[in-house]
């Protein structure tokens, strides 16, 4: 299904008359143009969420993880592939030069210039991804964002242990990929890795053993790269950590009224048992919050919806009642 997201945009003038008149309160305020946010720690599943629901509605994805916005180390980064994009375009993603400082203010300037693009086009933005620093910078410190969207908050999120033992196996999988010969590329003899895709989890824990790969025997070799990806591993898990507690204190400090949805039961089920829980539990009710935020129903809905797909109503029944 495929639901269109209205362009309404009317014109506001503001008349004072003497003697205490004020015709503003007699005219209706602009109507805000609407922008779903999806947050989550690394590995919970906010690109694979962000993509069902740009195929469900006309949208269009603007990337806003700090690593992934830079050309290269596809594998490192963990970007999506372009079947996993199914044909959805996706903003700042690969775009940056890798050696550039790309700050929070580049991102507010290069995401907005992004947002009202999607908007000319009739479509409803989709900002995803895991540098809650960018997203703060865009949503709360910019007032001209403020002044001209509302946004929806999709928070997925995960039991941490589960969490980390799912990344600690994705670091091996990117490591059979191609992970190591991409970092090499990246690495740096200064040992400089403060600017830019250099940062990145995957590149300075892999200096020690680029340093040494070809002046050690075998077994060195091994040892230096089995400690490397157990530093990548650990590094990852402490970034979905300290993300983790960023959103949890943006909620907390800036009021944000994140819908938080619970995956973990589609990370602990394999297959097409994965799936269905993942459809339950996460893309059937963003679906219907999404709906519901377009179309402004109520907000008791959207909780009603959530807790719906939580003991197995159907995604269609729930969708239904959000959207018409």
């Amino acid at each position: 299904m495929m639901i269109s997201l209205p362009a309404c945009k009317q014109a506001q003038s503001l008349l004072n008359f003497p003697g205490g008149l004020n015709m503003d309160q007699f005219i209706p305020r602009r109507q805000k143009d609407k922008v779903v946010i999806v947050v989550g720690a690394t590995g919970t599943g906010k690109s694979r969420l962000s993509i069902d629901l740009a195929t469900r509605f006309n949208a269009e994805i603007v990337n806003s993880d700090k690593m992934q916005v830079y050309k290269g180390l596809n594998i490192v980064t963990n970007k999506v592939t372009e079947e996993e994009c199914r044909g959805i375009p996706h903003h700042l993603l690969g775009t940056i030069d890798p050696d550039v400082d790309f700050t929070c203010d580049d991102f507010v300037h290069h995401a907005s210039l992004a947002v009202e693009s999607i908007m000319r086009k009739g479509r409803l933005p989709i900002i995803a991804g895991g540098s809650n620093s960018y997203i703060k910078a865009l949503v709360n410190d910019d007032i001209e964002f403020q002044s001209k969207y509302e946004c929806c908050f999709l928070w997925v999120d995960v039991s941490m242990a589960i969490l980390h033992s799912f990344v600690s196996k994705r670091v091996d999988k990117m490591a059979e990929a191609g992970l190591v010969d991409e970092a090499r590329e990246f690495s740096d003899i200064e040992a400089n890795y403060t600017i830019g895709i250099k940062r990145a989890i995957g590149v300075p824990e892999m200096d020690e053993y680029f340093r040494n790969e070809s002046i050690v025997d075998d077994d060195t070799r091994a040892r230096l790269l089995k400690e490397a990806i157990d530093k990548i591993k650990e590094n990852t898990c402490k970034l979905a950590c300290r993300q983790h507690q960023n959103i949890l204190r943006l909620q907390n400090q800036l009021k944000w009224n994140m819908h938080r949805l619970d995956v973990t039961e589609a990370f602990l089920k394999r297959g097409v048992e994965a799936d269905e829980a993942w459809e339950r539990v996460v893309a059937g009710p963003s679906t219907g919050i999404v709906g519901c935020f377009l179309h402004d129903h109520d907000i008791n809905l959207v909780s009603a919806i959530t807790a719906a797909s939580v003991i197995g109503t159907t995604n269609a029944t729930a969708v239904a009642a959000a959207t018409h």
